[in-house]
């Protein structure tokens, strides 16, 4: 992601629900914390991580999961690559389909057989999501890969639907320094995301799996399970017919 400090602008909040494993950026011990090649004023920033001795890119950082800034050239050339293929992929004639197939399977990092995505989508880089076989996304797909988003076979999903990897630390000072850093989804085989249905980071949903539309997930899914609102719970267990 790109932050307001370069131009173009793609950052966005993801609403994070506080308290859930995505969101504890800024206090996770899991996550190291950032070096200090900082944006000018990130290192006064109140609780400003002061640990030292970690050499690793931005782009690194962010690859790993830990907390990273946005506004690295690297970085901010793989937002622009992704931009310039989806302005192309979105705009396709509808009937040029082996060019939409073209654009998109150099925009993504994987892409299965017989999977269709309607235009518009819309990615952070794109090279992080991986789309297994026979899958089908309606119109407006957003997904920011910060980090993995991984769809297994069959994966149906509506109109409107938003996969958001990226979190935000509680820390103020953190978050007003603009760290970042991102958790992965995982998404598996022959499940249904209803329309408008919104999955936050770190999040894993097994097969079969129903989500109502307008939920949103928050914690992670089990197998041949329906769930439906905010946040996203378990109503029903499916059996092996769909009953």
């Amino acid at each position: 992601m790109v932050p307001h400090t370069v131009a173009p602008r793609v950052r966005s909040a993801t609403g994070q629900v506080p308290g859930t494993p995505a969101v504890a950026v800024g206090t996770d011990s899991r996550i190291p914390a950032p070096i200090c090649r900082t944006r000018p004023g990130a290192a006064s920033a109140p609780g400003y991580p002061r640990e030292m001795g970690d050499e690793k890119s931005m782009r690194e950082r962010m690859l790993a999961g830990e907390l990273y800034l946005a506004d690295d050239p690297e970085i901010r050339e793989q937002s622009l690559r992704a931009m310039e293929l989806m302005e192309a992929y979105n705009s396709t004639p509808a009937r040029d389909t082996a060019r939409q197939h073209k654009v998109l399977t150099e925009l993504l990092g994987a892409v299965g057989q017989d999977t269709e995505i309607r235009p518009p989508l819309r990615v952070d880089y794109g090279s992080n999501i991986t789309i297994g076989s026979g899958c089908f996304a309606n119109f407006g797909l957003v997904a920011l890969d910060v980090a993995s988003i991984t769809l297994g076979d069959d994966v149906q999903i509506g109109p409107n639907v938003q996969l958001l990897t990226p979190t935000h630390p509680l820390d103020p000072g953190l978050r007003r320094a603009k760290w970042e850093a991102a958790v992965p989804i995982t998404i598996g085989d022959n499940v249904w995301l209803g329309g408008g249905v919104i999955v936050l980071g770190g999040v894993s949903i097994g097969a079969n799996t129903v989500v109502g539309a307008g939920a949103v997930v928050t914690r992670d899914l089990p197998a041949n399970v329906v769930a439906v609102g905010n946040p996203a719970r378990v109503i029903r267990t499916l059996g092996p017919a769909g009953d």
